[in-house]
Formats: structure tokens, C-alpha cells, sequence
């Protein structure tokens, strides 16, 4: 099971990764980051994909609660108390962001970021192999 620092080497393995980050989205902070960022400050580009991230988990458009018997009410998410929400695509005209969240046994509130090229990445590649690494991610 990979820590942090593996698990950006390894997002930013896959073919068009420009960079990765892991971030807290209660707080905003990366807690570690790979590669480049999309503004060129990787803590600003954490702290706006955490607002981003907090919206998607939070608001019950987007997370709405489950049938009582699958979530605690209110929470909008899993009955174990996992994120509500699985990844977050955003398309521009020449990248993907891919926000993914991962399961932790703690609170939940933390995602992985990647922004991949669009021109030479694959998006579907690269949002399965996030799955995979946010399943096997380890925080410490």
C-alpha cells in the first residue's frame, strides 16, 4: 500500500500527467504534490480544488443524501461514513482535472488531484488508476 509521495509517482506515471497532488478538502491544504501545478503555486491549487471538492461533497445537489438505511442522515454520504462522492471531472480546452476521493478511516476529506494533458492523456486510464490508487492509498 503506497504513501503519499508513491502515490503521486505513480499518478504521475500515467501518459500526460503534467502534475498530482493529495489535499485535504476541509482545510485546503496539500499534504503532498508532484509535478507542476496549473497556476504555478501548488498550495493556491490546492485550496481551489478543495472548494471545488467541498461544494461537490457537501451540497445535496450534487451529493444527495441516501435511502436511511445507507447513510447517516444529513451527511450525504455512505453508510461507513465514506466520501458521498466518487471523482470530479473538469474538462478545460486543453487539460482534465480529475478529483478523486479517497476513503479514509478517519473523516474521509481527503481527495487526489490530477491534471492531466488533454492532448496526450487518457482520461479514462487515468480515472481508473486513481480509483485504484485512492483504494490503496495509505495516510499516515
Amino acid at each position: 500500500m503506497p504513501g503519499i509521495d508513491a502515490c503521486l509517482q505513480e499518478a504521475m506515471d500515467l501518459p500526460g500527467a503534467r502534475g498530482a497532488a493529495v489535499v485535504d478538502w476541509t482545510s485546503g491544504l496539500a499534504l503532498g504534490t508532484a509535478g507542476e501545478s496549473p497556476n504555478g503555486d501548488h498550495e493556491a491549487t490546492a485550496a481551489e480544488t478543495a472548494e471545488l471538492a467541498r461544494a461537490a461533497a457537501e451540497y445535496p445537489a450534487f451529493a444527495p443524501d441516501a435511502p436511511d438505511d445507507a447513510a447517516a442522515p444529513g451527511r450525504g454520504g455512505s453508510a461507513d461514513g465514506g466520501p458521498p462522492v466518487e471523482d470530479l471531472i473538469l474538462t478545460t480546452r486543453t487539460a482534465y482535472h480529475i478529483l478523486c476521493f479517497v476513503e479514509t478511516t478517519f473523516d474521509s476529506s481527503v481527495f487526489l488531484h490530477l491534471w492531466l494533458d488533454r492532448a496526450t492523456g487518457n482520461l479514462a486510464l487515468a480515472r481508473l488508476r486513481l480509483q485504484q490508487l485512492a483504494a490503496r492509498l495509505v495516510l499516515a
